[in-house]
């Protein structure tokens, strides 16, 4: 009998409750031991008056609570903000564990019933509807799924705080569902008690800015931590679920989920990341998988301790493990007794030599390509080959249960193969445009390359592009921006050529603004061998990255042009008529505003499915998508069912960035369900199951209210000559440029506007001041005119609310980011601008906007309170606010005193960035 989702809620709810007592009662203890109980009476007293002042409403609550902060010294706020912030990580394990919970008890009770948002509960819903099992096998064959870790600096805390949570969590995991004997279960808590000892005298903030290579290495931490397990889970259960729901088809399952990283590979206004950096982060990536593969090989040889004597073996088996010995130089003998294991021996050798090659190769790019080493695996069909030869003997000899490892480890090579994550290269067009102007004129071919129209530099590329002979000569004589600009080409080209083809597969231009853009890349692609179409030859991909409202709406016409050049065309059929498209949520929507953007971003997708159809090539759209709702966050399953039809097709890239891969990858089990969830929602999407008709009065309603939200997002934010000054002042923008989040720095260019600041540190300043304007103003006034227009309107986006994905995942994204704003916080962030006018009227006009849209979006979800309909989420920002006001409290006390001129700043900008972490960590969200 199944239990109501409503039930394994409560149940996962009463665990939580359970576990934040437990933790809450740990760090009370390790404070009151390691800190005096008067801190321990300070946090009491700060914890009860903001629950006062949460549940009452009273002034003088309010009152208190500032006059007590304001009264304590710098060190006594940092030890409050370091309880607070603790509390706020050990609530947000409590949580996750909840949802793992919830997630087990669910799949335990309605078993054999598929769990929703599956891919068994897709499969299931495609048979139930008679789709057929060979249709459903093409599409599978095609499936394409990558997501691609960035290192967007929207993670706060350290990599040792995650690693000191890590082990907390492990801990819980042990107590949640291990059967433990009481002085077992008292070591898990002693364990648990010992991590928050040290959280608490471990620095919270980072001392300095990471290097790229440090980032790389954390991101590494991902895929080892979760995905080398996870992974073959998930394949093991897609594939059984095909096979019992459609058991008159064979199913060989493809590697249709892969994983990316732009670590160490995204340069945009980023001069730490050079061509050594990439090159050594493929290396990097390299010896990591292949360590691991050996690892695997030592292990699998321990457990294959087969008998000769009991197994059936091929006389070709046996004759190529005698070779195999031969070349690798080990000995013979034990083949006759134990060849499983000895094989695993081999292969374990030949990863050994295979990452000595790695380390001493020195290869550049116009060297010729040389022959592999025997027994080096020159590509991961090798070693996959090698794999299977062991399962074959086991599977002739019945020896299933054995086979299984091996379908383990096969799965991983498929996925991970040698390289591990295919690495994305991200550069600037103006990089691109600058570089190439220098080329031509050194070569004399044109001397104001950058004074020429577009069109006329499309026709000055695409002849040179026809020319046999190269503009750039071997040795370079440019300027180091340019030079280096050649070397990431150059480094590209030897790293494709001589180590591993798929390491490197997609070149981004970010800026992209017009079809030159591309070609430019291409030619400098051509120089450094990486396009060389007489040979048949081009060795990544070009992709146009449309950030811009402007580029956004030119998209489909800048990509219609290149299919005009011959060069572009030839380039597109060596990389299989597949033309990849990335869109960026981050700028659209700080240019134009949430509404907009997300219209924007939806009406590319639509006219490049049309665009792929009538020019009769296949449009993979990559998502550059945020954490936050200002950044395009929101769940990402519900995101893919919101495209429009034809836009997925069984073929998705999508960004984790920052917090979010912490959040979604950091436990095994959370990490399975979200790529659950992800296939499911991929599945559905490319075969329209959940495309309802979307009426063109819905899209006429649209285009109204995203015109209107612009008009009024743009009219506060870059129309008004105060607002920035309001934003600089009522934001901790200047110190959380200071916070050292990632490698990269906050603004592209020297200025202070908001056109120059980068997204991340824009959103992270409004989620801050608990403002969050970015993931919802303008559509309380494109609402509001909608109504006042036709109060028939109503009826109409009730409608698309209930019947277009898109509008839903809208609403429901707006509303959750509403939640988490506070006015009230917000005003005392307003207090902060010295101006007093200009206080006023742009936070006048904020709350105004906030009432509008927190009043049009609960009309149109027939809700009196937003978040009503979605309880959870709700009573898990209620209990947040209590303790995330405290830290808000702190952080305006310490602004004040911090902007205030004084000269004993001791500590102040310290304990300003440590309420920055907490912040960030009670609402779970950065930027």
């Amino acid at each position: 009998m199944s239990v109501p989702n409503s039930i394994a809620t409560q149940e996962a709810l009463k665990r939580q409750e359970q576990d934040i007592r437990m933790l809450e009662d740990l760090l009370r203890q390790t404070i009151e031991r390691l800190a005096g109980p008067e801190v321990l009476a300070r946090f009491d007293r700060v914890r009860e008056a903001a629950i006062a002042l949460r549940t009452r409403g009273a002034p003088e609550d309010a009152r208190f609570l500032r006059e007590f902060l304001d009264s304590l010294d710098v060190a006594s706020l940092r030890e409050l903000i370091r309880a607070f912030t603790i509390y706020f990580d050990l609530n947000n394990l409590a949580e996750q564990h909840a949802r793992i919970h919830a997630i087990r008890k669910r799949i335990r009770t309605q078993h054999p019933k598929p769990m929703a948002e599956s891919v068994s509960e897709a499969i299931r819903q495609l048979k139930d509807s008679g789709f057929p099992a060979n249709e459903l096998r093409k599409l599978m064959e095609n499936l394409r799924i990558q997501p691609v870790f960035t290192a967007h600096p929207s993670e706060a805390r350290r990599l040792t705080i995650l690693e000191k949570l890590a082990a907390i969590s492990t801990e819980i995991d042990r107590l949640d569902y291990l059967e433990l004997l009481p002085d077992e279960a008292q070591a898990a808590r002693d364990s648990i008690r010992q991590h928050i000892e040290i959280l608490w005298l471990t620095e919270s903030v980072r001392s300095e800015r990471p290097k790229v290579i440090d980032e790389v290495r954390q991101g590494l931490e991902v895929v080892e931590g979760s995905l080398f397990e996870v992974v073959p889970e998930l394949y093991s259960l897609v594939t059984s679920n095909l096979e019992e729901i459609y058991p008159e088809q064979k199913w060989q399952l493809p590697a249709m989920l892969r994983f990316g990283s732009w670590i160490g590979g995204d340069r945009d206004g980023h001069s730490e990341v050079t061509a050594k950096v990439t090159a050594d982060t493929v290396a990097l990536h390299q010896s990591t998988v292949i360590r691991h593969y050996r690892a695997q090989a030592q292990s699998l040889g321990r457990h294959l301790s087969h008998s000769a004597k009991r197994l059936s073996l091929a006389p070709a088996f046996m004759a190529a493990l005698r070779v195999e010995a031969e070349a690798l130089g080990l000995p013979a003998a034990r083949i006759e007794r134990e060849p499983l294991r000895q094989k695993c021996k081999h292969i374990a050798r030949r990863l050994d030599l295979t990452l000595e090659r790695l380390r001493s190769l020195k290869a550049t790019w116009t060297d010729p390509v040389s022959q592999m080493p025997a027994m080096v695996y020159a590509t991961p069909t090798q070693l996959r080959d090698d794999l299977i030869s062991i399962r074959s003997v086991l599977m002739a000899n019945h020896a299933e249960a054995a086979a299984r490892m091996l379908d383990t480890f096969i799965r991983k090579v498929e996925v991970f193969g040698l390289h591990l994550l295919t690495l994305d290269i991200r550069q600037h067009a103006d990089r691109h445009r600058a570089a190439i102007a220098e080329i031509l004129a050194n070569a004399g071919i044109e001397t104001n390359y950058e004074g020429l129209g577009a069109e006329e530099k499309l026709t000055l590329l695409a002849d040179q592009l026809t020319m046999p002979r190269p503009v750039i000569p071997a040795h370079l004589d440019y300027t180091p921006s340019t030079c280096e600009t050649i070397e990431t080409f150059r480094t590209a080209s030897a790293v494709l050529e001589h180590q591993c083809p798929e390491a490197i597969e997609n070149y981004i231009i970010s800026g992209t603004g017009d079809a030159a853009h591309l070609l430019e890349v291409l030619l400098l692609a051509r120089e450094a061998r990486l396009f060389r179409p007489a040979e048949g030859v081009s060795r990544i991909n070009i992709i146009p990255l449309f950030e811009t409202l402007e580029a956004l709406n030119q998209g489909r016409e800048i990509l219609q042009r290149l299919l005009e050049i011959p060069s572009w065309r030839e380039h597109l059929v060596l990389r299989g008529d597949l033309q990849e498209v990335m869109i960026g949520y981050s700028d659209s929507n700080k240019e134009s505003g949430f509404v907009q953007s997300a219209w924007a971003l939806h009406e590319i997708q639509r006219d490049l499915a049309s665009f792929a159809r009538e020019n009769r090539i296949a449009v993979r759209i990559f998502h550059g998508r945020g954490g936050a709702v200002g950044r395009g966050g929101g769940p990402a399953n519900h995101a893919i069912l919101a495209q429009p039809p034809g836009a997925v097709n069984g073929s998705l890239r999508i960004t984790e960035q920052g917090e979010v891969i912490a959040d979604r990858y950091g436990h095994k089990a959370i990490a399975k369900r979200h790529l659950d969830q992800i296939m499911n929602a991929v599945l559905r999407a490319s075969l329209g199951i959940d495309h309802g008709k979307v009426e063109p009065a819905w899209e006429q309603m649209m285009d109204r209210l995203s015109a209107n939200a612009r008009h009024s997002y743009r009219n506060l934010v870059y129309k008004d000559p105060d607002f920035l000054e309001y934003f600089t002042q009522a934001t901790p923008i200047t110190e959380i440029a200071q916070l050292r989040l990632g490698s990269r720095p906050a603004k592209r260019g020297a200025t202070t506007s908001v056109e120059q600041l980068r997204a991340i540190p824009w959103v992270f300043s409004w989620m801050q001041s608990r403002h969050t304007l970015p993931g919802w103003f303008g559509l309380g006034a494109a609402l509001s005119n909608a109504l006042q227009e036709n109060p028939d309107s109503l009826k109409t986006l009730r409608e698309m609310y209930s019947g277009w994905p898109f509008f839903h995942a809208l609403i429901d994204n707006a509303q959750m980011i509403l939640a988490k704003a506070d006015m009230n916080i917000a005003r005392l962030y307003a207090d902060l601008v010295i101006n007093f006018d200009v206080s006023s009227k742009i936070f006048n006009a904020i709350e105004s906007e906030y009432r509008r849209t927190v009043e049009g979006v609960c009309a149109i979800t027939n809700q009196t309170t937003l978040l009503e309909k979605m309880p959870i989420l709700r009573d898990s920002i209620g209990r947040r606010n209590p303790y995330v006001d405290p830290l808000s409290l702190i952080q305006l006390v310490l602004l004040r005193r911090i902007r205030s001129g004084t000269t004993d700043k001791s500590g102040l900008l310290e304990a300003v960035l440590e309420s920055i972490n907490g912040i960030a960590s009670g609402l779970k969200n950065t930027g």
